[in-house]
C-alpha cells in the first residue's frame, strides 16, 4: 500500500463546457489527483463530462463515484469506460457501486432488484472488468460486508464511509495492497473553523454535534488542523485517498498545500 496521499473532488452539476473544463484546471492546479461524477438520474452523465474534462487537463485523472452497476450490462459499461480511458491517456478510475435509490430505477424504467441481486450483478460487472479490461484501475464503495468482500478481492480502491470497516477490509483482502478511501462529508466553508453538519447529520441524526465533529470523515480547524487529521487517520487506519464534495473545494485545497 502506497504512503502518497489521494485526493478527489466531485462535481455534480454542469453549465457549460467552458465553465466544466475551467473548474477542472482549477482542481489540477490546486493538487487535486481526480475529479468524480456520480451516477445518478438528475445529474450529469458521467462519461460525456469526464471525456470533456480529460480533454481541458493533463495530469488529474477523472473517475465515477461511483457507477450505478445494476443499471448496466457488464458489455456495455466495459465499452464506454474503455473509450473513457483510452480518450483520457489511461487517466480513467472507475467507481462502482451496487445502487441503492428505488426511485431512480423507476424513473429509469428498470426494475428494482433486491438487495442480494444488485451485489450480486455488481460483483458480476466487477468480474468482467477485470477480465477483459485489467488496465482501468477499480474503485468499489459500500458499506455492507458483502460489497466490501468484492471491494477487497478485485478493487485498486475501497470507498468508505467512515473507519469502523478498515480492518474487515484488510482481512478479507488477504495481504492484497489496497487503496482504502474516506469519503468526507463535511469541512469549513470560511475562517471560523466550524464544518455545515447538515450531510453527515443526515446520516446520523443520533448524533450530537460534538460527535458528529469527531467522526473521521468530518474535518474542522485551520486546514492545518485538517491536514494534521489526515496524517494520524494514515498512520493508525492506512486510510491514505480523501473523496471531497465541490462545496469543501476550497478549504480543502489548502490542506492539500499543508500536505505536500
Amino acid at each position: 500500500m502506497t504512503d502518497d496521499f489521494r485526493f478527489a473532488v466531485g462535481i455534480s452539476s454542469v453549465r457549460s463546457r467552458a465553465k466544466l473544463q475551467e473548474t477542472a484546471c482549477r482542481f489540477e492546479d490546486s493538487g487535486f489527483d481526480v475529479l468524480n461524477i456520480p451516477d445518478h438520474l438528475g445529474a450529469p452523465a458521467p462519461f460525456p463530462v469526464l471525456t470533456a474534462v480529460a480533454q481541458a487537463t493533463s495530469k488529474i485523472r477523472v473517475g465515477s463515484y461511483v457507477m450505478n452497476a445494476a443499471f448496466y450490462s457488464p458489455a456495455l459499461l466495459a465499452r464506454d469506460a474503455a473509450e473513457v480511458h483510452t480518450l483520457s491517456d489511461g487517466r480513467l478510475d472507475l467507481g462502482l457501486g451496487a445502487g441503492y435509490v428505488r426511485e431512480e430505477f423507476e424513473a429509469a424504467e428498470i426494475p428494482f432488484p433486491t438487495a442480494g441481486q444488485r451485489v450480486s450483478h455488481l460483483e458480476h460487472v466487477t468480474q468482467y472488468l477485470r477480465r477483459h479490461h485489467p488496465e482501468i484501475p477499480l474503485l468499489i464503495a459500500g458499506n455492507g460486508d458483502r460489497v466490501l468482500t468484492i471491494a477487497a478481492q478485485h478493487a485498486d480502491i475501497v470507498g468508505l464511509t467512515g473507519t469502523d470497516r478498515v480492518e474487515f477490509v484488510r482481512t478479507r483482502a488477504d495481504g492484497r495492497p489496497v487503496v482504502l478511501d474516506l469519503a468526507i462529508t463535511a469541512a469549513p466553508s470560511d475562517d471560523s473553523g466550524m464544518p455545515d453538519l447538515t450531510m453527515p447529520r443526515r446520516y446520523a441524526p443520533q448524533l450530537s454535534d460534538e460527535e458528529i465533529l469527531a467522526l473521521p470523515g468530518v474535518l474542522s480547524g485551520t486546514p492545518r488542523d485538517a491536514a494534521d487529521r489526515l496524517r494520524a487517520l494514515r498512520e493508525q487506519f492506512g486510510v491514505t485517498s480523501f473523496s471531497v464534495q465541490k462545496k469543501d473545494s476550497a478549504y480543502f485545497a489548502k490542506v492539500i498545500a499543508e500536505l505536500r
